[in-house]
């Protein structure tokens, strides 16, 4: 039967009626309405789209309820990746902050930048992708590239927005902002548990995260999750507002719920003026907090700054000093990391601290443990450095028993794990095992970074599996894993030979990669992601980055520093920095692992084992071909990954972006490319296959 005009017309009267009625409710705080007269007009649209079932639609209030269980969550790729920011833990840090903006901006310290300050809050971040003003997309941060796609999930938390209003809906926007548990919610919630007799849950932050990582997306809308919008990853069809204050502006004009204990805020004092303000009543606020963050309020000025490794350079989260709690030093023991570095830990009595209880707490380092005078049996106070890591913060040395001589901590001469000698650098405060990837503890952690999703992608190879391989003396370096038959995999505890076959086709696919990968999977101490792009853009090959001479490169780099601070005083020209990016430490950090002599036979194996990095022409030969030019990739290419067609690109100077837009230089095709092709069509951006992208980097 056909939908009378008439049913068409009231259901989408009573939509937008009943979503204001939601924002004015859950927003705004103001209702205008009884609660009756809303369960009336909910009721009638429910009874209209069960005649008419064709007016059903997925941005329908009705759909908030949740819907049948999904096997699992799907991965999602960010247009525009979610980074983390940098933390800053007092005054001093807040100021150098400030300082390094100002420098990178060029402007006087005494004019002040205008900060946006705001609430750093304690739930989960997710990304909500609206599409002309429906929202289609929901996932988690995840690793800040990929998420979960929990739509469903998304759906059902009423302070989220399933159609935006308003004169200025964009095309498309990407809004930022983060789940959780108002406070008085999160009592109500527990209270119902315990009527029902079940678990009661430990904190609003991990009630919110179950919540939101139901399969079942019915769970999820029995519980009390709340939205606030922080920010934006994409915004095409509308003009960009110029301040992060009038993004945020704009973002409640669109009817989402955005935090009002913001400011904006003029230099240093005008951050601490507002952190001391916000701390002064932070238990008087509705929601957990475990900080403020202050971003550069012009967009613009944002842009300048750009990034740094994985956090952006225009924002800093100001976090509140952790919470602390008493307990007791049972032992002191020693762990040995992926870098063999030493740690002293401190076994404890077992404590609840903010929100998880506590068993273990780190010392960081020798040094530490004898300034504070840590020794077993001490009454310690413990807190959660960054509300995350747990760590002595003092003794209390009045309770130390008198009569009990305790002795101070030693560092071993000889590794825990593997008996090798164990030395401490000059420059640092940490010992180190001496034993590299001989050291089983050293194996295990290089074994699960090499293979780890940034570095070798290898997937499948997790904890278990590496703890079996090594704990049989099957693999001894990662280019063991090369060697690995399929009898070998199959034969491990608890593996099938489905997954023994799928671990051995993910070792295969590995052996093609970026060099900036194989350079990070070598786990090379202090050399991260980002620096890694810089030495495979600077070297081009493995064979280049092993032939180098670092103590010469060292030399230069620190010659050219002096010398360009000489020329930077007088106004001089400044000389062509060495490796731009790469400090004296990281230099010699790589010069000490390359001339190893068991790190050398292992790329040596690697190599001979079919591994096969890419080689790029070298930055000084290539620099600026494709400087200011933006790409955007989509689809599957023939024979390029993703990562490779990227690299090569910013071996040229070029830029990958996440998104089309009118800024796009190139948008670069393989197949299923999609809507981003479409859009490039659209707007007249050149599209390029394959071959046109290796005929312009000319390869």
């Amino acid at each position: 039967m056909a939908t009378s005009a008439s049913a068409t017309a009231r259901a989408g009267v009573l939509r937008e009626a009943i979503e204001l009625h939601n924002y004015r409710y859950y927003v705004l705080d103001a209702p205008e309405i009884p609660d009756a007269e809303y369960d009336r007009l909910f009721r009638e649209l429910q009874q209209l789209e069960l005649q008419y079932p064709e007016l059903l639609t997925a941005d329908s209030p009705t759909q908030r309820v949740g819907g049948a269980p999904l096997p699992e969550f799907e991965e999602v790729q960010h247009a525009v990746p979610m980074l983390s920011l940098n933390n800053a833990f007092d005054e001093d840090e807040v100021r150098a902050f400030d300082r390094r903006v100002h420098e990178a901006l060029g402007v006087a310290q005494a004019d002040g930048v205008g900060y946006a300050a705001e609430l750093k809050l304690d739930g989960l971040a997710v990304s909500l992708l609206y599409e002309n003003g429906v929202f289609v997309r929901g996932a988690t941060r995840g690793d800040g590239v990929n998420g979960e796609n929990v739509t469903a999930n998304l759906r059902t938390i009423r302070t989220i927005p399933l159609r935006l209003a308003g004169p200025d809906v964009p095309e498309r926007i990407d809004v930022r902002g983060e789940v959780l548990i108002l406070k008085t919610d999160f009592k109500k919630l527990n209270h119902h548990q315990r009527d029902k007799g079940e678990k009661e849950f430990v904190n609003p932050r991990n009630a919110a995260a179950g919540a939101l990582r139901q399969l079942d997306s019915r769970i999820t809308a029995s519980r009390p999750l709340a939205f606030f919008a922080y920010g934006v990853g994409v915004l095409e069809g509308v003009s960009a507002p110029r301040t992060h204050g009038m993004l945020l502006d704009y973002l409640a004009r669109l009817r989402f719920p955005v935090n009002q204990e913001r400011r904006v805020v003029r230099g240093v004092e005008g951050m601490l003026d507002y952190y001391r303000t916000v701390g002064s009543h932070r238990a008087a606020l509705p929601c957990d907090i475990d900080g403020v963050v202050y971003k550069v309020n012009d967009l613009a000025a944002q842009r300048e700054l750009g990034y740094v490794a994985r956090a952006p350079r225009f924002a800093i989260a100001h976090k509140f000093p952790a919470e602390e709690a008493l307990s007791v030093v049972q032992a002191i023991e020693v762990q040995v990391g992926r870098t063999g570095a030493l740690t002293p830990v401190a076994r404890l009595k077992p404590v609840f601290v903010g929100g998880v209880t506590v068993t273990n707490a780190t010392l960081h380092n020798l040094d530490q443990v004898r300034a504070k005078d840590v020794r077993e049996g001490d009454t310690v106070y413990v807190r959660r450095a960054g509300d995350v890591i747990p760590e002595v913060a003092r003794v209390l040395t009045e309770h130390r028993p008198a009569h009990t001589s305790m002795p101070q901590f030693e560092m071993p001469v000889r590794c825990p794990v593997c008996g090798s000698r164990v030395e401490r650098v000059e420059s640092e405060a940490v010992y180190r095992c001496t034993g590299g990837l001989y050291c089983p503890a050293q194996r295990k952690q290089a074994l699960l970074h090499f293979a780890s999703r940034r570095a070798m992608d290898i997937e499948g190879l997790g904890e278990k599996i590496v703890d079996q391989l090594v704990d049989n003396d099957i693999v001894r370096t990662p280019a063991d894993l090369y060697k690995l038959g399929l009898a070998a995999l199959a034969g491990l505890e608890r593996m099938a030979e489905k997954s023994a076959g799928n671990v051995r086709a993910a070792i295969d696919r590995s052996r093609r990669t970026t060099l900036a990968r194989f350079i990070f999977a070598l786990g090379i101490y202090h050399v991260g992601e980002e620096i890694a792009k810089l030495l495979a853009a600077h070297f081009g090959s493995v064979q280049a980055v092993m032939a180098a001479d670092w103590e010469a490169l060292i030399a230069e780099k620190e010659r050219v520093q002096k010398e360009n601070a000489r020329r930077t005083r007088k106004g001089e020209t400044l000389l062509e920095p060495v490796l731009p990016g790469v400090g004296p430490e990281i230099m010699r950090s790589a010069g000490h692992f390359f001339a190893q002599t068991h790190n050398r036979e292992v790329i040596e194996q690697l190599l001979a084992a079919g591994v096969a990095p890419e080689t790029l022409p070298q930055r000084q030969a290539s620099a600026g071909a494709l400087s200011g030019k933006t790409f955007v990739l989509t689809g599957t290419l023939p024979t390029l990954t993703r990562d490779e067609a990227k690299a090569r690109i910013e071996a040229k100077g070029g830029k990958v972006s996440g998104s089309v837009s009118k800024k796009s230089h190139y948008v670069v095709a393989g197949e299923d490319a999609g809507s981003k092709l479409t859009k490039a069509q659209e707007l007249g951006v050149a599209v390029l296959d394959e071959k046109g992208l290796t005929d312009l980097l000319g390869q």
